[in-house]
């Protein structure tokens, strides 16, 4: 069975949308000194399922049910991350209050011990924007529109 064209590029998306978002992630940390809050380890969780997803694709039949079914799957990873995103920005924008105690503040007369324990980055105070938009915005456009576009690949794989 010949591969698609279309499936293809939803396969090669599939896999380096989240590669890419990952290595960025990743390089904003090591390279550019940027810590990461819970709920930005929370967004790469499925970019990494996602990057596994999307190579045992490559392993399996071009064009088989089982690699669409994969590449499909890592579509919806990969849009996971982005909601997750589009949660986080909006705490660290105010649309809304976070869920965690990394968007809690420091109250006169709280319990020391906890206070210890407490994260060293907010989730709702952004590192770094550009234009108004936070890392966390950046994820959730790039991973929704990738998942949006792999997703529609994927569709159309039989008009080709």
């Amino acid at each position: 069975m010949g591969t698609n064209p279309r499936f293809r590029a939803a396969q090669w998306l599939a896999l380096l949308l989240p590669l890419t978002l990952m290595a960025g992630a990743l390089g904003s940390q090591y390279i550019g000194g940027l810590i990461p809050c819970e709920m930005c380890q929370w967004q790469r969780w499925p970019h990494y399922a996602a990057i596994i997803v999307a190579l045992l694709s490559f392993a399996l039949p071009k064009g088989g049910k089982d690699a669409i079914a994969l590449v499909v799957l890592a579509a919806i990873l990969i849009a996971a991350s982005g909601l997750i995103g589009v949660f986080h920005a909006g705490v660290e924008y105010k649309w809304w209050d976070g869920i965690t105690a990394c968007t809690a503040t420091f109250q006169p007369g709280a319990d020391f011990l906890n206070v210890i324990h407490a994260p060293i980055v907010r989730c709702d105070e952004p590192q770094w924007t550009l234009m108004g938009i936070s890392l966390a915005g950046f994820n959730a456009l790039f991973s929704l529109c990738g998942a949006a576009a792999i997703l529609l690949l994927s569709a159309m794989r039989r008009k080709a």
